[in-house]
């Protein structure tokens, strides 16, 4: 309790919830609390731990098991916003393009160098998936994206991580774009390397150097189901 005649100070205002923070949003405690989507699930206290360019939250909430019982659980969540992905492939030429960058989470998690091959991506910020992956993909390869497939959507992280990222593949002509030529936004610290490689190359090189969920998952797509699936013609009487 405050020593009599000594006012107690008000907590501070905490950016994201009372006061704008980085990114100039307010009421970021409030996401969640009205979900009832799930009976087994009622959602009790959502509070923000960090907001600066993305958001932290540690959500209570009762979850009903399978025998009828209660119990009361806590989560964090990181909410970074959905992204998009997409695989550039040229099918006669049976090549893909990828990009190579720095990536400083999986450098400080083992990885030799940090230097990550990837499938174009980005996060949608206030686009929709297409017209964000058309943006994604110009900046990062310097190809214009034309006609494009939807390939899937998928959760990369549920145990923690609230993104959803959206699949799509294009194609491109190869030689239209030079192979180490380097692209990306200068005033975002980008600095990426775009790669040429073949497809069998590619598929080769999985849990070597390639080693990026997304850019796995696309690549095995491509050569399953996608435009260098081997078809098998019709057997015949």
């Amino acid at each position: 309790m405050p020593r009599a005649g000594v006012a107690a100070e008000s907590p501070a205002p905490q950016p994201g919830v009372d006061v704008p923070d980085r990114r100039g949003r307010t009421g970021l405690d409030r996401v969640g609390r009205d979900l009832d989507r799930n009976p087994r699930v009622r959602v009790r206290d959502v509070r923000v731990l960090t907001s600066n360019w993305y958001v932290t939250r540690a959500t209570t909430f009762d979850f009903q098991h399978a025998d009828g019982s209660w119990t009361l659980e806590e989560r964090e969540t990181y909410d970074r916003g959905d992204g998009a992905t997409i695989l550039l492939y040229d099918r006669e030429a049976r090549t893909v393009l990828l990009t190579r960058q720095f990536r400083f989470p999986v450098y400080v998690n083992e990885h030799p160098d940090g230097m990550l091959i990837e499938t174009a991506a980005g996060l949608l910020d206030d686009d929709d998936p297409e017209t964000a992956i058309r943006r994604e993909a110009e900046e990062e390869t310097g190809h214009v994206v034309g006609e494009v497939q939807h390939v899937f959507d998928v959760y990369m992280s549920p145990g923690s991580v609230t993104e959803r990222l959206h699949f799509f593949a294009a194609p491109y002509v190869r030689g239209s774009v030079a192979p180490g030529s380097r692209r990306g936004l200068a005033d975002e610290g980008e600095d990426i390397e775009v790669l040429e490689l073949d497809l069998d190359d590619a598929l080769d090189r999985i849990g070597a150097d390639i080693v990026d969920a997304k850019t796995i998952m696309l690549l095995q797509w491509a050569a399953l189901r996608g435009p260098f699936r081997v078809r098998t013609p019709p057997a015949t009487a």
